[in-house]
């Protein structure tokens, strides 16, 4: 049987020559293109979200699409947002857009480089605090591999650990501010005085000079020192212009200051927010610990309680369930997906007294399925701060002091 042509040109290719007066086809190299943002592993979503877009640019772009956030929170707003890419679609393309209009220049410089150069020029980027751009652009990079975004994730997942080593640093310069602007006050007031003081002193010698120049009209007496009259008032304008010039070059300098101590004591509010937060963490960490310790008095009793945790880390996971157990309670752990099937966090929900999550290791599918049963079920759900021991045990302390009936009638302090 004769082959089809196009079957004998294949062969031909295949084993590396042609017939004679065939052509040689060659197969075009495959072109790559930058990655879209539905194409990439959900799991960079929230930081790309949270990185590349700011707070006010990202809320009027979700309202757009979705009017109902209008009176969102931020959070929520950042949670519809990263849904929005996971699932694709028009959200998603709204938001690849977004990004690519936001971050034009840096994808432009990182356009024409590849392997060693991409990496390079992100660590320049890293270094000069350029990350919005330039995380955007590497990410969808046609040649970024996925060791290189691995890295790129983990050095932004990082920068948020650098902010609380800047807090005590930030009240040195706020209280050294504070003093500067004092001193600053100060002498403004000085100068305003001493001004007035200029101004009364040249208006005394006008008034003079235009006395003795009425009498010398009116007489014929000796003209007075006109001259040494009219160089004193000059040297006296040149004073007051100097002084005048110092004193709004000193209203600048305040104003400059008095900005910057604003920004400083907005950082420090968030500081010591923070700081009473964990705080208040660790005194609950510490009176559970002690309670461990002292079987015969325990802080908190959980007999017969049955409590569901969904994502965390294995290690603190351990910690929890211990402190459970040791309060008489029932942990039943969740990873959100990552191993543990979906269908059991649903099957598990309906038979727990509540439902804890830490809301910094938890992906947002699993949050919001949490959300969904729990309000189902009509059972209570509480959101900790982060995935660390004391958070759960500053929450176990909270619901027992506030001694809720119904859902929380298993807690109770021993």
């Amino acid at each position: 049987m004769v082959s089809p042509p196009f079957q004998l040109a294949s062969s031909a290719v295949a084993a590396g020559r042609c017939a004679p007066g065939t052509p040689h086809l060659q197969q075009p190299a495959p072109v790559r293109r930058r990655a879209r943002l539905a194409d990439l592993d959900p799991n960079y979503h929230c930081s790309i979200v949270g990185t590349c877009l700011g707070t006010a640019s990202l809320r009027k772009l979700m309202v757009r699409c979705l009017p109902e956030l209008a009176q969102a929170s931020d959070v929520d707003i950042h949670h519809e947002a990263v849904h929005l890419a996971t699932a694709g679609g028009a959200g998603a393309k709204a938001l690849h857009k977004a990004l690519d209009e936001a971050h034009a220049v840096a994808i432009r410089r990182f356009a024409g480089l590849d392997g060693a150069a991409l990496a390079q020029a992100w660590q320049q980027a890293l270094a000069l605090g350029q990350v919005p751009g330039a995380y955007w652009a590497l990410l969808t990079h046609a040649q970024t591999t996925p060791e290189l975004r691995k890295r790129a994730f983990g050095d932004v997942h990082m920068l948020s650990h650098l902010v609380g080593a800047a807090n005590r640093a930030d009240i040195r310069r706020l209280q050294a501010l504070t003093q500067r602007n004092a001193e600053l006050g100060e002498q403004v007031e000085r100068q305003q005085l001493r001004l007035q003081d200029l101004a009364q002193e040249r208006q005394a010698l006008a008034e003079r000079l235009q006395a003795q120049a009425l009498a010398q009209t009116r007489c014929c007496a000796p003209a007075p020192d006109v001259a040494g009259l009219q160089a004193e008032l000059a040297a006296r304008d040149q004073a007051l212009a100097h002084q005048t010039g110092r004193r709004e070059a000193a209203e600048s300098q305040m104003l400059a200051e008095r900005q910057a101590r604003e920004a400083l004591q907005q950082r420090v509010g968030t500081s010591l927010e923070l700081i009473d937060a964990l705080q208040a963490e660790l005194q609950a960490l510490e009176e559970q610990l002690a309670a461990q310790l002292e079987p015969v008095a325990p802080i908190l009793r959980l007999q017969g309680c049955r409590i569901v945790y969904v994502g965390g880390r294995p290690g603190a996971n351990r910690s929890i369930r211990a402190m459970v157990q040791a309060a008489g309670g029932e942990l039943v752990l969740h990873d959100g997906g990552i191993e543990d099937r979906k269908g059991l966090l649903a099957a598990a929900l309906p038979r727990a007294d509540f439902a804890v999550f830490p809301v910094d290791c938890v992906d947002h599918d699993s949050m919001a399925t949490v959300k969904r049963l729990c309000e189902r079920h009509q059972i209570p759900f509480h959101p900790v701060r982060s995935a660390s021991a004391a958070s759960f045990a500053a929450l176990l302390a909270r619901l027992a002091d506030a001694q809720l009936p119904g859902p929380h009638r298993c807690m109770r302090h021993g």
